[in-house]
């Protein structure tokens, strides 16, 4: 990890190894990502805009990132690999495309980035299990017609907590919908493959896997991408333009949605991290997790007053991800000290998920302000047995 030894300065003037406990908001750059930077810098040049060495290592860079990161999830000849800026571009980009009249069905246990875009949303309440979950798309698809998109989470961001996709998938393809993957925060700790989930549409975020240069990326079906309006009109997204307003020929494939420049840098570092997890042990490294996920999970439940919050049960499946209850007890100020006085950083809130934070929690909020509901600690690559025991006697100390 870049950083891994950084050293910050603590309230009472004395330093201290700064322990990253927040990787489920950013995570921190791996060398993979930062290496395929700094060795595609001296080239960098405009991608698909020029005839010149420069120009032309760019844009082979730029195709062979959009190659490698298809391959990461499984992307077939009929799905299209667009870069985006994030998970909520993403999601963005495919609401604008969705045809006319489409309903979006969607779990208001959502991150507000897949609850928020869609034009025509039916909003389902939280379920009490995966069964239920499955139970109430099934009840919901039933008197649904024309158009339909189910969107929903791989892992929940608050409670890290693995949503039952490949159900959900059988039942809205049984109805005649299509699904949507929100995986930013499945991706950077399980294989996704798109096959596997049953997905249609997939999306998720460099900056939560390891390559903090501002890519995102929406995979799927090209068919209802390519009817659509270009999310970004402008240079790249047209093919032809005329002499008059309707003398106008769009681009198809990822081209009609990159309008503009692209982020050459961000694609090449997501890419790199791609193929650093497709060559890695990744079933060593999600045993390796698990075991520090337990170890935190223990260590906080021994701290009296502190609740770890779930909605499907303690005992279902998550990735690196625990949200606390601190009843009595202010999240924000809490994460502050534990910031300045002990060096950790942690995420105080309700992580833009609202209806979700605050049903957990039971408390009124606003996401990252005073009075904050949850407290948040984040785990994945680079986190030591050391990190978590730090993190369980500074909360227990602050408290």
């Amino acid at each position: 990890m870049v950083g891994a030894d950084l050293s910050v300065t603590l309230a009472d003037g004395s330093a201290s190894r700064f322990v990253n406990l927040d990787l489920a908001a950013s995570a921190p750059c791996v060398r993979a990502a930062a290496r395929a930077v700094e060795a595609v810098l001296p080239w960098y040049a405009s991608v698909h805009r020029g005839a010149g060495a420069r120009s032309a290592r760019c844009t082979l860079e730029y195709e062979r990132a959009r190659q490698s990161v298809g391959d990461f999830v499984g992307a077939g000849a009929q799905d299209l690999v667009v870069f985006t800026r994030n998970t909520t571009d993403a999601t963005n980009l495919l609401a604008r495309a969705l045809p006319t009249g489409t309903t979006t069905v969607v779990f208001e246990t959502e991150h507000h980035a897949t609850l928020l875009p869609w034009p025509n949303a039916r909003r389902l309440p939280a379920p009490q299990s995966p069964d239920d979950a499955v139970r109430a798309l099934e009840a919901a698809l039933r008197y649904l017609a024309g158009p339909v998109l189910v969107a929903v989470t791989g892992a929940s961001n608050v409670t890290g907590e693995i949503w039952p996709v490949r159900r959900l998938a059988d039942v809205a393809h049984a109805h005649g919908a299509r699904l949507f993957v929100d995986a930013a925060q499945l991706a950077p700790h399980t294989p996704v493959d798109l096959n596997a989930l049953g997905a249609d549409y997939l999306a998720f975020s460099g900056h939560k896997l390891y390559a903090p240069f501002g890519a995102g990326v929406l995979v799927g079906r090209g068919d209802w991408l390519d009817a659509a309006p270009p999310y970004l009109a402008g240079g790249g997204a047209s093919a032809r333009v005329g002499d008059t307003a309707d003398d106008l020929t769009w681009a198809t494939g990822p081209a009609r949605h990159e309008g503009g420049t692209p982020n050459l840098l961000g694609a090449v570092a997501l890419a790199a991290v791609c193929d650093a997890l497709v060559a890695a042990d990744r079933d060593a490294l999600h045993a390796h997790e698990q075991r520090l996920l337990a170890r935190l999970r223990a260590g906080v439940a021994a701290v009296p007053g502190v609740r770890d919050v779930s909605l499907f049960g303690p005992e279902h499946p998550r990735v690196g991800i625990v949200s606390l209850a601190l009843p009595g007890h202010d999240a924000t100020a809490v994460a502050d000290r534990l910031g300045h006085e002990h060096g950790i950083g942690v995420r105080a809130g309700q992580f833009c998920a609202h209806p979700l934070a605050r049903r957990l929690s039971g408390v009124d909020g606003s996401c990252g302000a005073a009075g904050a509901t949850l407290l948040r600690a984040s785990i994945g690559l680079g986190t030591t047995e050391e990190d978590v025991n730090r993190f369980v006697e500074a909360l227990r100390a602050v408290l």
